[in-house]
C-alpha cells in the first residue's frame, strides 16, 4: 500500500467505523468512561504511527488500531493530553516507541491475560520477526479471520515459525488432497497442529470415515468448537474401539444423534468411559448397546454422574463385586442421574449404610430418585428395629438381667448397638479366651469407668452423654 503521510487535516472517516472494537467499548478498567470521541482520537495516532513511522502495511496497522481497545486504554493513561488528543498521543509516540506485538496480538483476538505470556522477550517492533508476519499474511491471504488467528498463535506457535514458503506448501498439500480452502481456514483454527511436520494422515482419515456415513465438511465444520483441541489420532481410536465393539452398522445414527462421541474432548471422555466399564466387566457388545442407548446428555456429564455414583456406593461400604453387578447392569441409569451427597442421602433416607446397601442391590432404580434437586423420602420401616428389640432381650436374657426388671431396663439405656451385633461382640470377646462370667461383667464397666475417668481429668464435657463421645470417636 506504500508510506504515504496521512495529512491531520484529512477526514478520519476513511478509516475509522463504527465496526471498530474500540468504538463500542468506552469504559476502562477501573470504570471510568473514557469519551468515544477521545478513543477514535488516539486510533488515528495509533494508525499514522504504526503506518506512516513504523511502515507496517496499512491493512494491519488499520487492524491493529481497531482492536486493540486495552492497549490503547493503557496507551492514553502514560499521555499527557495538551488540548489536542491526537496530536498529544502523535508527540508522545515519537519518543516512545510501542512494543508493537501487544497490539498486534490484541487485534489477532487474544486478551491480555492470554497473549503477555507470549511476548517475546527481547523484541519491541514486529519488523524484527519476519517469519511471524510472512505466516501471519499466508494465513489472512488464505481466509483464516484476523480475530481467530490468535487462537492458532496460541495453540500452535510452531506454525509461525515456518521457513518462507513451507506454509502455504503445506496448505496446498491439503488442498490437493480435495479439501476446500474454506474449509480448511476453518479447521486449523480448531486445530492448527494439522500444520505441523507431515499431512496429519490420522486427520485425512477421520473425515474419510466420516464422509463414508454420509457426513459432509459442511456438517464436521458445524460440530468443531473454537474452545476444544482436536487430537484426531484419537478420534481415531473412538472409531476404532465402536468398531470392535460391533457398533459399525448403527455407527452413523450413532454419530448424527450424539456428535459430541467424537468431539467432546476429541473423544477422550468416551474413551475414559470405555475403560472404566470395562474394568468392571462389561462386555464388548454391553458397552455398545449403552452407547446405542445412550442419553441426551453431554459424554463429560454422563461420566461425572458414573463416577460419583461408583464413590457414594463406596462410601456406604458396598462390596466390590456388587457395585460391579449394578455398574454392569444399569450404566445408563447411572450415568442420567447427579445423586446428592453420601451424608444427605443417609440423613433423608433416615438409614443406615448397612441396610442402604442392601435396598439398592433390590431396588436399583430407585437411584433415579435421589439427584440434585429432589425431595427424598425416608425408607419405608423395614421391621428390623422389631426383630433387633428381640435379639436384644434376648441376650440381656442370656447374660442374667431378666431377674431384674430394672436392670434390664437399665442395660437397653446402657448398651448400644442391634441385638444381632452386640452378640456378635460378646463372642468375639470369648472366643479371643475370656471367661463368659468374666466378659458379662466387664464389657460396660470399663467404659463407664473410663468415662468417669475423662470427666474428673477435665477431658470430657460434663453435660454430654457417653454415647455421644463414643460416636466421636469413631466418626473421627
Amino acid at each position: 500500500m506504500g508510506s504515504c503521510h496521512i495529512p491531520q487535516s484529512q477526514s478520519p472517516r476513511l478509516y475509522i467505523t463504527e465496526r471498530s472494537v474500540l468504538s463500542q467499548r468506552c469504559y476502562g478498567e477501573d470504570g471510568v468512561r473514557i469519551p468515544r470521541a477521545t478513543l477514535k482520537e488516539a486510533q488515528i495516532a495509533l494508525l499514522e504511527y504504526l503506518h506512516s513511522t513504523r511502515s507496517i502495511q496499512f491493512v494491519d496497522a488499520e487492524n491493529m488500531s481497531k482492536n486493540s481497545p486495552h492497549f490503547l486504554r493503557k496507551l492514553l493513561k502514560k499521555v499527557e493530553i495538551v488540548k489536542d488528543v491526537r496530536r498529544s498521543m502523535s508527540r508522545f509516540l515519537r519518543y516512545h516507541p510501542i512494543n508493537e506485538f501487544e497490539p498486534f496480538f490484541e487485534s489477532l483476538g487474544l486478551k491480555p491475560c492470554e497473549y503477555t505470556p507470549l511476548l517475546p522477550r527481547d523484541l519491541m517492533f514486529l519488523s524484527d520477526d519476519c517469519l511471524l508476519q510472512e505466516n501471519y499474511r499466508v494465513l489472512c491471504e488464505f481466509g483464516v479471520e484476523r480475530n481467530k488467528i490468535g487462537q492458532i498463535y496460541k495453540k500452535a506457535v510452531q506454525v509461525f515459525q515456518h521457513d518462507f514458503g513451507v506454509l502455504l506448501l503445506k496448505l496446498q498439500a491439503y488442498q490437493k488432497l480435495g479439501l476446500s480452502q474454506s474449509f480448511m481456514a476453518k479447521i486449523i483454527v480448531y486445530s492448527p497442529h494439522v500444520l505441523i511436520g507431515d499431512i496429519d494422515i490420522k486427520f485425512i482419515k477421520v473425515l474419510e470415515i466420516l464422509n463414508g456415513l454420509g457426513f459432509d465438511y459442511a456438517w464436521i465444520k458445524e460440530h468443531l468448537s473454537e474452545k476444544e483441541f482436536y487430537n484426531w489420532s484419537m478420534i481415531f481410536r473412538v472409531f476404532k474401539f465402536f468398531r470392535e465393539m460391533g457398533c459399525s452398522s448403527e455407527l452413523g445414527g450413532l454419530i448424527s444423534q450424539h456428535p459430541w462421541l467424537l468431539f467432546e474432548g476429541s473423544g477422550g471422555r468416551v474413551l475414559s468411559l470405555i475403560a472404566f466399564l470395562l474394568k468392571f466387566g462389561l462386555p464388548m457388545d454391553g458397552i455398545c448397546s449403552m452407547f446405542l442407548q445412550f442419553p441426551e446428555i453431554q459424554v463429560s456429564h454422563f461420566v461425572s454422574n458414573i463416577i460419583r455414583c461408583f464413590l457414594f456406593f463406596q462410601e456406604i461400604e458396598m462390596e466390590v463385586d456388587e457395585i460391579g453387578k449394578i455398574v454392569c447392569s444399569y450404566p445408563i441409569l447411572l450415568g442420567s442421574c447427579t445423586l446428592k451427597k453420601t451424608s444427605s442421602l443417609l440423613h433423608d433416607l433416615n438409614v443406615g449404610k448397612k441396610r442402604l446397601c442392601k435396598y439398592i442391590q433390590e431396588n436399583p432404580q430407585e437411584l433415579s430418585k435421589w439427584g440434585m434437586g429432589t425431595r427424598v423420602r425416608p425408607l419405608p420401616d423395614s421391621g428390623e428395629g422389631v426383630e433387633s428389640q428381640k435379639l436384644k432381650t434376648k441376650f440381656f436374657l442370656d447374660l442374667g438381667y431378666g431377674e431384674n426388671p430394672n436392670m434390664l431396663k437399665k442395660a437397653f439405656k446402657v448398651f448400644r448397638g442391634r441385638g444381632g451385633e452386640l452378640q456378635e461382640r460378646f463372642d468375639t470377646i470369648v472366643n479371643a479366651g475370656l471367661d463368659q462370667e468374666d466378659v458379662s461383667k466387664m464389657r460396660v464397666r470399663l467404659r463407664l469407668a473410663m468415662y468417669n475417668w475423662l470427666k474428673d481429668q477435665g477431658k470430657a464435657e460434663p453435660d454430654l452423654a457417653l454415647s455421644t463421645i463414643i460416636s466421636w470417636y469413631w466418626l473421627a
